[in-house]
């Protein structure tokens, strides 16, 4: 029993086959127009973003003082002495 060969638009180095070429060439001005078309889109979309943040004036805006930081104090956690840990089972 032999191995069949594996079918595929691709060469053994990964180029195009004319089989390929062939089945891709009616969708290629689509795809070049969706292409243009989405570019435009969000090229449009981040342009007209920075012009209205652009527009803001926050001159207005009253900016609240910092608030005041307690002085630092070292560490003072609740831990246990080795002494005062019980073990479970013991008393």
């Amino acid at each position: 029993m032999g191995i069949l060969p594996r079918s595929s638009y691709y060469t053994r180095d990964n180029r195009q086959t004319a089989a390929l070429i062939r089945a891709r060439q009616p969708y290629l001005v689509k795809n070049i127009f969706t292409g243009i078309a989405l570019t435009t889109f969000v090229i449009s979309v981040y342009a007209f973003t920075i012009k209205a943040v652009a527009q803001d004036d926050f001159s207005d805006v009253q900016i609240p003082d910092a608030p005041e930081q307690p002085p630092h104090t070292p560490h003072t956690g609740t831990a246990r002495a080795p002494e005062q840990i019980s073990v479970r089972g013991t008393k």
